[in-house]
């Protein structure tokens, strides 16, 4: 990504990875980095441009024409060095994510390691996907769609850039990576480690930059085949309409407003803690979390009760100590965002339980909020219904399975869902009725060989597994007379 110096502390960023090396950027625009606990500048980064991002895909192109024809084996072979390159620096990234986006470490660790893991996940799925079937005079094949451009979000750099990159490569697609410019320390160090992978040159370029420049570069540019994208539904929508006039072809991950079903029968010793974990984590900027909780109306007040005892758990503080489960928002425009919602739903008529506005005393420099729970919530409310991306739970009574099954499944989203309860058969009966690309049990679990994605506004295609390099393949039938 680029060259890092080191000046009272300032890190300076100044290039970009493109055809097997650091180059330095075209562009010359400079943002600051800024440390979200403190809100002082700990780096700066150069943007690249539109030439930046076309120097990449060219770079890419080239790469294409021979390792688009790679075999399975070679794939193998690669995915198995990227993973060794990435694990030697899982503490390394966990450190930069710390820093620089104010990730907890309990949550930081696990999203390297789960980057870390995609590329063991992707040689798994790649081993058992057939990429060549006959029958009679028919063969088809599982071609490479092309270059694809991966576009990450800001809230686990390190997760949405592995997988991404391992389904490509899986694949036979050579890719230009576009990361969130918020993130460009964790992406130089990612970088740093996948140039030690030893890919052959332009298999896979980065280019930190702005989404309305790089990104809008990837979109309109007829060389790039497939866009994976990760990120806000606005954005999201811009990609559909502006690729579709080169065709793209187009995978979105577009965020949620996840429901947590609480049934009649659930152990609430262990039903609330499980909820509080979904809702918070990674201090509620995830696309998953869990941030409606449904519960039966007879069981609210005990509900309520539970909620303020757990909660004691949820402390505010530096994201570096073990100890703390919620850290800051990304960005001063990020905690002004979570604090209108709190505003919001306040003057919409929700009462405060826990948290509410204001910074947590003692933390005033950094942006932070008070980790919020709402209760009297209605569905229809703006917090019920719009993702914050920070750490406010919404409560929701219900007087029936059926309305709790309308309620969780009344949301322009359906990303995740989760159900709580002690009779198994009854949630599975309730969690098959749920919209939504993904659906959890008793508690939050993953399984790396699982579709990930959304139904509705949550998004277009699915992640992971065998499901994730599909995205990037096209189908080809040779016939014989």
């Amino acid at each position: 990504m680029a060259t890092m110096t080191q000046k009272d502390t300032i890190k300076t960023l100044t290039t970009h990875y493109i055809d097997g090396g650091f180059v330095e950027s075209h562009g010359q625009e400079v943002m600051d980095i800024i440390k979200p606990t403190n809100g002082q500048v700990i780096g700066r980064v150069t943007l690249g441009d539109e030439e930046d991002t076309q120097r990449a895909i060219a770079a890419a192109k080239r790469a294409f024409t021979t390792f688009g024809r790679t075999t399975k084996e070679e794939r193998t072979h690669y995915l198995r060095q990227l993973y060794k390159a990435v694990s030697a620096r899982a503490d390394d990234l966990t450190a930069i994510m710390i820093e620089e986006y104010g990730g907890v470490a309990q949550f930081a660790r696990l999203i390297v390691e789960s980057g870390v893991n995609a590329f063991a996940a992707a040689e798994k799925a790649l081993q058992e996907l057939p990429l060549r079937e006959s029958w009679g005079k028919t063969t088809v094949t599982m071609e490479p769609v092309g270059v694809a451009g991966l576009i990450t979000a800001w809230n686990a750099n390190a997760l949405f850039i592995c997988l991404k990159l391992a389904s490509a490569i899986s694949a036979g697609c050579t890719v230009v990576l576009k990361p969130s410019e918020m993130s460009a320390l964790q992406t130089r160090v990612m970088v740093e480690a996948l140039n030690c992978a030893g890919l052959p040159k332009g298999v896979f370029n980065v280019v930190t930059g702005l989404g309305t420049v790089v990104g809008a570069e990837l979109v309109r540019n007829p060389d790039v085949a497939k866009l994976s994208f990760t990120g806000s539904v606005a954005v999201g929508e811009s990609i559909m309409r502006d690729g579709a006039a080169t065709m793209k072809r187009v995978t979105l991950e577009l965020g949620g407003k996840s429901p947590t079903i609480l049934l009649e029968d659930a152990a609430l010793d262990k039903a609330i803690p499980a909820a509080l974990i979904l809702a918070f984590m990674n201090s509620g900027q995830a696309c998953a979390a869990g941030t409606r909780l449904l519960v039966p109306k007879r069981r609210l007040e005990e509900v309520k009760r539970a909620i303020k005892g757990e909660m004691r758990n949820y402390t505010v503080g530096d994201p570096a100590d073990p100890k703390v489960a919620i850290g800051p928002m990304v960005s001063q425009k990020q905690y002004e965002r979570v604090e209108s919602y709190i505003r919001k739903g306040i003057e919409e008529g929700a009462e405060v339980l826990v948290g509410g506005e204001g910074q947590p005393q003692g933390f005033e420099a950094g942006y932070y909020v008070k980790p919020t729970v709402f209760v009297n919530v209605k569905n229809d409310m703006t917090i019920a219904q719009e993702e914050i991306f920070g750490p406010v739970l919404s409560v929701i009574a219900y007087d029936s399975e059926e309305e709790a099954i309308r309620i969780a499944n009344d949301s322009k989203y359906g990303l995740h869902a989760a159900v709580m309860g002690s009779d198994i058969e009854r949630a599975r009966r309730v969690a098959s009725q749920l919209r939504a690309g993904r659906v959890v049990i008793n508690n939050m679990t993953d399984d790396p060989q699982a579709p990930w994605g959304g139904f509705k506004y949550s998004g277009v295609g699915r992640e992971y597994g065998k499901y994730g390099i599909e995205a990037f393949i096209e189908s080809r039938a040779i016939l014989e007379t």
